[in-house]
């Protein structure tokens, strides 16, 4: 098989799957908006203190965008399930697990890529100073990928259950933690002037390796699922 064919195949499946979504902005528009939506009423429930909201400004960030990641997770293989492409995803010629991350990257790119251009607002109206907002774009853009990867796994795993949410967020929610400690951390560093190079470092870590092993996993459990 030619690299060519098979960087073809990967394009093809990203520029559908972008495809997709856009004709369906209703359901593209959702994870963004529950991310602002969740962000912009935090500050109602805890008062008007801005040394408060500075101090949760981060991780309230962090938390809506996990949430809204995890919200649009059930999105990436279902369509193709309920159709039969995944069927023809087994079929194929080329590896599972670059068709796979293809999806992953569409899947990215239609809700973590949002998140990231709608932050340093958000995090502005939640007081984080401004030398702060750049680690903090840093960090979303190396964890919301990661979010989508592992998220991925799981996915593959209950694509098959009619209801298969809740177990979803049960099987995801706790891999995401390490990614919110860190991110947040980072963030709250760089609020007082510490090096973030250690939370960076580990953030980077974590995305090449879910680079590496979730699309692998992921076409593993696609063909439990499908068996």
């Amino acid at each position: 098989m030619s690299t060519l064919s098979l960087t073809s195949a990967f394009t093809l499946l990203l520029k559908r799957d972008l495809v997709l979504a856009y004709r369906r902005r209703a359901e593209l528009a959702n994870p963004l908006l529950f991310f602002v939506l969740v962000t912009a009423m935090f500050p109602l429930g805890i008062g008007n203190d801005p040394k408060l909201i500075q101090a949760v400004g981060p991780g309230v960030i962090w938390v809506a965008a996990l949430l809204a990641a995890l919200l649009s997770l059930d999105t990436m293989f279902r369509s193709d399930f309920d159709d039969g492409t995944l069927e023809q995803f087994m079929l194929s010629a080329h590896p599972i697990s670059v068709l796979v991350l293809a999806k992953i990257l569409a899947h990215w790119m239609i809700t973590g890529l949002p998140l990231f251009i709608a932050a340093p607002l958000l995090a502005m109206m939640l007081n984080v100073p401004t030398d702060a907002i750049p680690t903090l774009m840093l960090t979303l853009v190396l964890g919301t990928p990661v979010l989508s990867l592992i998220g991925s796994v799981g996915v593959a795993l209950t694509v098959g259950l009619r209801r298969g949410g809740v177990i979803l967020s049960l099987l995801v929610l706790p891999l995401y933690v390490p990614v919110l400690i860190f991110a947040t951390d980072a963030v709250k560093t760089s609020i007082v002037g510490i090096p973030t190079s250690a939370q960076i470092s580990f953030l980077a870590a974590m995305l090449i390796g879910s680079l590496v092993l979730a699309p692998l996993a992921t076409a593993a459990s696609l063909r439990i699922s499908l068996s």
